[in-house]
Parts: C-alpha cells; sequence; structure tokens
C-alpha cells in the first residue's frame, strides 16, 4: 500500500510539472492565483482528518506539515490575485500627476 502511495505521489508530480510547464508566462498568475485557492480544500480535508482524531505519531506530523504548507499557499495566492487586481485600479488623481512630474 506504502509503495503504491508512493508512486501515486510520484507519478503526479510529473505530471503537474508537465503541465504547468506549457502555461505561457501570461497565464501563469491567473492560474496560480486560482489554483492556490483551491489548495483550500486540502487544507480543509487536513484539519478534517486531524480533528477526527489522526492514528499514529507520524500521520499527525504529515497533517500538521500539510495544513502549514496549505495555508501558507492559500494566503499566498490571495496576495498574488490582489496585487495582481491592483495593477488594474486607477491610481488617484495625486499620484498621477506626481507621476507626470517625475517624467518631466
Amino acid at each position: 500500500m506504502l509503495v503504491e502511495s508512493l508512486a501515486v505521489l510520484v507519478l503526479a508530480g510529473f505530471v503537474g510539472f508537465a503541465v504547468i510547464s506549457k502555461v505561457p508566462n501570461t497565464l501563469h498568475t491567473p492560474l496560480m492565483s486560482g489554483t492556490n485557492a483551491i489548495h483550500g480544500i486540502v487544507l480543509l480535508g487536513g484539519l478534517i482528518v486531524l480533528g477526527m482524531g489522526a492514528d499514529g505519531v507520524l500521520n499527525k506530523i504529515l497533517l500538521v506539515i500539510a495544513i502549514a504548507f496549505g495555508t501558507i499557499n492559500v494566503v499566498g495566492g490571495f496576495l498574488v490575485t490582489d496585487r495582481m487586481l491592483g495593477m488594474f485600479k486607477e491610481k488617484p488623481k495625486e499620484q498621477q500627476d506626481a507621476a507626470k512630474e517625475a517624467k518631466k
């Protein structure tokens, strides 16, 4: 069972790398922020399994690591999305005037 699970993990890593490497740069940020938000499902699943009382110390350690990485990924995804959307917001009039003065 462990060998089969490790084989699936390794193959999923190769498939994920092959798929992501084919994404053009212009689509990478929106795709990344969306998939990081989906990572919240992993976070929720880890919390549920940990709350139900996982057996064994190793399982609990792996769950805590998965929850920590999931949290970092979700927060990072939302920060990237916020920064990306901030690029499309119109700047206040004062900042536009200051930018024009700096160009002169």
